[in-house]
């Protein structure tokens, strides 16, 4: 018998919650992740006040300082602790991966030197388009076409960039190169990057629209992305005919193994609330797991290094709990974590290697407080243990811990 009917797992992208144990092997432009703290530093840089997340115990969690605005909880309403990655990778993929169950231990290729001649040239053969050399390095998607897509109007080359995570982005002007000309270049880029020296774990084809000076990225954008190398605890639930939901990016993270019921992309961090709330109200959701992922913390504010905008960010998707918890049935358990850090404060522009938080809420919990500090497949190995499924390569439940 389940001791929750439905799970709804949400990872706040990029939210760590202080340095990880090896964070030493980790580095942002040449700097040792060792010091990084994505929410302390925000909080102690410009404020946080987040008082959903601390009523449930989020200022409760072991840290080496206390986050100044985030206040502990005397009687908090929730369970809370910090998760740490034992794979070797702090990208999303990775990340993401380890949260269902998985142990990478080789990671994808990252490329922050941009990516090497003999593959732009391959892409080229293929295509007939020339490849705009000064944007092959890490970018910011908007900016990047901001800076090319005039020459891009122009000329009709490639724009092939790529970002802190391994991935290979081509942005191609909607009018210039047609959506399916994008598509069958990005999948023969994807057909060349499956193994080293250029394993990459997504090809994504990022189109847009506009006049020089106004350009937007539409949503026709496609990732093409690697299935997991084992199954995760998604594909034993869906296995078993437990429905698995997906909100956001986790279809494309996962190359849809394991999914049952794909909701679509997010536009926003709102957007993808709104639509986890959709998901939550669908009748034929009567038991499973839904599982969200929110990019603005990471793509938005974490890489371009804005704390302020982090910090709103993270006010925002507080003060939209109670909604959540709203539409939450008795049976119900809420997660609430992170896949790897983003300091915003921190050197460098990449991801950084910290623990991330734990928080888990339901309106059956007798008790509260925090639980043992673990790993992040802990949380796939609790969401098979309530199910009853088996557990995937690594991880150990904390549900017995829930009561």
């Amino acid at each position: 018998m389940t001791k929750f009917n439905r799970i709804h797992l949400i990872v706040l992208d990029s939210v760590g919650i202080g340095a990880a144990p090896d964070s030493d092997k980790f580095f942002n432009a040449g700097v040792p992740d060792t010091d990084s703290d994505t929410l302390g530093h925000i909080s102690e840089t410009v404020g946080l006040h987040v008082p959903n997340m601390a009523k449930i115990g989020l200022g409760n969690i072991p840290r080496v300082a206390p986050m100044p605005t985030v206040p502990k909880e005397e009687h908090p309403t929730g369970y809370a602790t910090k998760l740490e990655e034992v794979s070797l990778g702090k990208d999303t993929m990775t990340g993401h991966w380890e949260i269902m169950g998985l142990n990478i231990t080789e990671p994808f290729d990252t490329f922050w030197d941009g990516f090497p001649e003999d593959l732009l040239e391959k892409i080229e053969a293929f295509s007939g388009r020339k490849i705009i050399r000064e944007a092959n390095k890490p970018y910011s998607g908007t900016a990047v076409i901001d800076d090319f897509g005039p020459r891009q109007m122009e000329t009709g080359e490639l724009i092939v960039y790529t970002s802190a995570d391994p991935v290979l982005q081509i942005a191609a002007h909607e009018d210039i190169i047609p959506l399916d000309e994008l598509y069958r270049i990005c999948e023969y880029a994807r057909s060349i990057t499956m193994e080293r020296p250029t394993l990459l774990g997504r090809i994504i084809a990022r189109p847009y629209v506009g006049e020089p000076g106004n350009f937007t990225r539409t949503a026709n954008r496609h990732d093409y992305a690697v299935s997991p190398f084992e199954d995760t605890v998604m594909n034993k639930l869906a296995d078993a005919g437990v429905s698995v939901y997906s909100v956001g990016k986790i279809s494309d993270i996962f190359n849809a193994s394991g999914v049952t019921n794909d909701m679509g992309h997010n536009q926003s961090n709102n957007h993808g609330v709104d639509t986890l709330l959709k998901t939550m109200a669908l009748p034929e959701f009567e038991k499973g797991f839904s599982f969200t992922n929110l990019v603005d913390f990471d793509a938005v504010y974490g890489h371009r290094r804005n704390p302020e905008g982090y910090r709103d960010a993270l006010e925002e998707f507080d003060a939209r709990l109670p909604e959540i918890m709203a539409a939450m049935k008795e049976d119900d358990l809420l997660l609430i974590t992170a896949d790897h850090g983003n300091d915003p404060t921190y050197a460098g522009t990449d991801h950084t290697r910290e623990y991330v938080p734990l928080l888990a809420y339901s309106a059956s919990f007798k008790g509260s407080g925090l639980l043992p500090v673990g790993y992040f497949a802990d949380i796939s190995a609790t969401i098979a243990d309530n199910f009853g499924v088996d557990k995937a390569m690594i991880g150990q439940s904390f549900l017995a811990d829930l009561v």
